[in-house]
């Protein structure tokens, strides 16, 4: 007779029933350090705040101006942000550096803030310096940062050389406020922010786990929302990945634990992805398409009859995931341990083929797939927590440690990665990007003259900002829409505040903070909406100042367009790169790793020798990143070519697909070495030989449009491991599963011929042209 769900909980003894047991403000936080992984938005806001806040502190017994509050205050702003390095030795040289930079900027613009020609060619030169400065990392970065903006707060302020001591000694006090802040008040390290990620990842991964049960429950009006939540938390998980990729090296103290942790969230990662995949193909009429994970507004494939509501397996199948995702969750070493370690035992056992449910084929892939979920979820906790318990260990989950410890061996034997040449050839980016804001700089100073005589800077700083972090015209043209969408809000909400506020300064400050603080916050989120809060504080900021009108705030709407228009017109005339040609460049990147990545792993599948593969793949995760914020000009809601809109978005999914199959290859060729499950396959060489000449002849087709190369499909690569003696099984269940990966990259690769305008030869020999539909 089938229980109820909460009866499942309870029998697992520490399952979702005991999880809500928490306190509701640990639920609440929980969800919030997902949404912001490692804390990095909400620290960076309220160390901005603090070091403000203690400047005005400081100042503000002393009875200085509101002219010189209002400097201290973004000059403390700009010497927080600014800073980008990640240990503290670095960060606090690059302040130290960064004072004298702001006092000679601040002190150039008040003394040639009477000499209109000599400070617009300081002014532009600056700007090339602060831009070109970016090929010296985050230092060089910093620096050209900090003494753009300061020279731009002594425009704002109408900085002149009477002033200027007193200023100087405003700037000195704010970097040093600065320095308090980001070193005591809000201190942070890579350890730190390594260990919140990974909770974050931790925490990430039970909600991929919950978003999949709430598809296995969906009825037929539901299943399209419960697919694009999973599809939701999928990128999600992949995106905190990332940032632990991105944080490893600073963040643990060898790189032998870098690569153990890199391990353990790539398998935790793969595994929950592929758990998705079978979940999706067992309540389905057919096997679904990994694509339908990655392509958006991808419908639902066929409902099938494997998974019954009422039926005691899709009941069980429930449970498990229930407990899967209380068991990533819930520390081994809790007081309840015992009742953790039966769930864990339960789930593990699975991987044996004695302890699956009689079920469908692909029910019980669900059933192995929560086992290899568990698995990677133990070595997740053995690589973060450290050892563990092991008295009420089954035979499965003793057998799995072994596993994980053979390979925690083999990780900590490898080679250090050795470091890759430069390639690049060409223009530097950033010379390139220096001259483009330089022009763009120097019309928007004549424009925004035209417009105001006293108030021009806001078009070059308009025109300096959507630059930043952009590569090609269309990025350019879609932060400036933003922006000026932002303002255009920000100047309303403005307006109101300004009237709210009226003489009390302290008020505005206050208000000044917390939109600093929103600021820094959703600036990672919508480019629009940080737009919104930074004309917004601009608004009071004119209040204090006593300059505060309605005019001036939509003479700022039209600065910020024109400055926007001069990014534009610099970008597309001067040095341009359009999107098809940056878009085109990373897509080969991109075709060029996934190759690198297949080809190794089929070789080390193969019984080649055993290399690296999951930097390789994360390798190919990065420059997968670096295209898909490459096409969002293409993809953007307002591009009025839908049809090119939708091909982007096909062909990003479709290598989003590729990518998932290549690390799953990747991490199961990793497995060689020390498995007692996973053997070489000689005759897996032969089936990843197709799929290199297709990767082949798409590079060569995205990199030469003349290029006359010819894809070829034929059977399944299955079939080419088909045993000649009637009654011998083809391969094992392993060997199966690396066969789906590849016949998934086959199909994949293919799926690009046919956007990409590659000619596809025919099994009969034939050849025909694919187009664009």
């Amino acid at each position: 007779m089938r229980t109820g769900k909460n009866d499942h909980v309870r029998t697992a003894g520490s399952g979702r029933g005991t999880a809500r047991t928490r306190s509701r403000p640990a639920e609440v936080w929980d969800r919030f350090a997902a949404s912001d992984p490692g804390l990095l938005r909400l620290m960076a806001g309220l160390r901005t705040v603090a070091a403000i806040a203690l400047t005005l502190a400081v100042l503000a017994p002393f009875g200085v101006p509101v002219t010189h509050l209002v400097a201290g205050s973004v000059a403390a702003m700009v010497a927080t942000f600014a800073l980008k390095e990640k240990q503290w030795r670095g960060q606090a040289v690059t302040l130290a550096l960064g004072l004298p930079v702001a006092l000679a900027a601040l002190s150039l613009g008040a003394l040639l803030s009477t000499r209109i020609v000599a400070g617009d060619l300081f002014f532009i030169a600056l700007i090339f310096a602060a831009v070109y400065g970016r090929r010296f990392g985050d230092r060089g970065t910093a620096l050209g940062l900090i003494g753009f903006q300061t020279y731009f707060v002594a425009l704002f302020v109408g900085a002149s050389p009477a002033a200027l001591p007193g200023l100087c000694g405003t700037v000195a006090v704010a970097f040093a406020c600065s320095a308090v802040a980001r070193f005591a008040l809000v201190p942070e390290t890579p350890e730190r922010i390594l260990h919140r990620l990974r909770q974050a990842f931790r925490t990430r991964l039970a909600q991929l786990v919950s978003a999949q049960i709430d598809l296995l429950d969906a009825g037929p009006d539901e299943a399209d929302k419960a697919l694009d939540d999973v599809r939701h938390h999928t990128a999600r998980l992949h995106e905190s990945a990332m940032m632990i990729q991105g944080r490893l090296e600073e963040g643990t103290g060898d790189r032998a634990t870098a690569s153990l942790v890199q391990r353990r969230v790539a398998d935790a990662e793969i595994a929950a992805e592929r758990l998705g995949v079978l979940l999706l193909t067992a309540r389905s009429a057919e096997r679904a398409d990994t694509l339908t994970l990655h392509l958006p507004d991808a419908p639902v494939p066929a409902p099938g009859d494997r998974l019954r509501p009422q039926d005691d397996t899709t009941a069980t199948l429930r449970r498990d995931l229930d407990a899967l995702r209380v068991l990533v969750m819930r520390p081994v070493t809790h007081t309840r341990g015992l009742a953790v370690a039966q769930v864990r035992n339960r789930l593990l056992g699975y991987r044996d083929e004695e302890n699956l449910p009689r079920a469908s084929a692909a029910v019980q892939d669900v059933f192995r797939g929560i086992g290899e979920a568990a698995r990677a979820v133990l070595g997740l906790r053995l690589a973060l927590d450290g050892p563990q318990d092991e008295s009420d260990d089954s035979p499965a989950t003793a057998r799995s440690r072994e596993e994980l410890e053979a390979e925690d061996v083999a990780i900590a034997g490898a080679e250090e990665k050795e470091p890759t040449a430069d390639d690049r050839r060409g223009l530097r980016p950033t010379t390139r990007t220096a001259v483009q804001v330089s022009v763009g700089s120097a019309l928007a100073i004549a424009g925004g003259e035209l417009l105001s005589s006293q108030r021009w800077y806001w078009a070059v700083l308009t025109c300096w900002v959507v630059f930043l972090n952009t590569a090609s015209t269309g990025e350019i043209l879609v932060k400036g829409y933003r922006r000026l969408l932002g303002t255009v809000v920000g100047v309303v909400a403005g307006v109101g505040l300004a009237g709210l506020v009226g003489t009390h300064t302290w008020t505005a400050f206050a208000l000044v903070l917390l939109f600093i603080f929103a600021m820094f916050f959703t600036a990672p989120l919508s480019y629009a909406l940080m737009s919104f809060f930074v004309t917004a504080m601009l608004g009071l900021l004119y209040t204090l100042l006593n300059t505060y009108s309605t005019h001036v705030l939509v003479l700022r709407i039209e600065e910020t367009a024109l400055g926007a228009a001069c990014g534009v017109i610099a970008a597309a005339l001067v040095l341009p790169v359009n999107t098809d040609r940056r878009t085109d460049e990373l897509l080969a990147t991109v075709l060029t790793r996934l190759g690198d990545v297949t080809g190794a792993a089929v070789e080390q599948l193969s019984g080649g020798p055993a290399i690296d593969l999951l930097d390789k793949a994360r390798d190919l995760d990065t420059a997968l990143d670096d295209l898909r914020a490459s096409t969002q000009p293409l993809t953007h809601p307002i591009t009025p070519l839908r049809a090119r809109r939708q091909t982007a978005r096909y062909v990003v999914a479709l290598l989003e697909t590729c990518a998932y199959h290549a690390r799953s290859l990747a991490a199961t060729a990793e497995l060689l070495p020390y498995s007692k499950t996973v053997a070489a396959d000689p005759r897996l060489k032969g089936a990843g030989r197709r799929i290199a000449h297709n990767i082949d002849v798409l590079i060569a087709r995205v990199e030469d449009e003349g290029s006359d190369g010819v894809a070829e499909t034929g059977a399944s690569l299955a079939a080419m491991l088909e045993t000649d003696r009637p009654g011998t099984p083809r391969h094992d269940r392993v060997t199966d599963r690396v066969l789906r990966h590849l016949q998934r990259l086959d199909e994949g690769v293919i799926g690009l011929a046919r956007p990409l305008e590659v000619p596809v030869a025919r099994p009969d020999g034939s050849s025909a042209r694919n187009t664009v539909a």
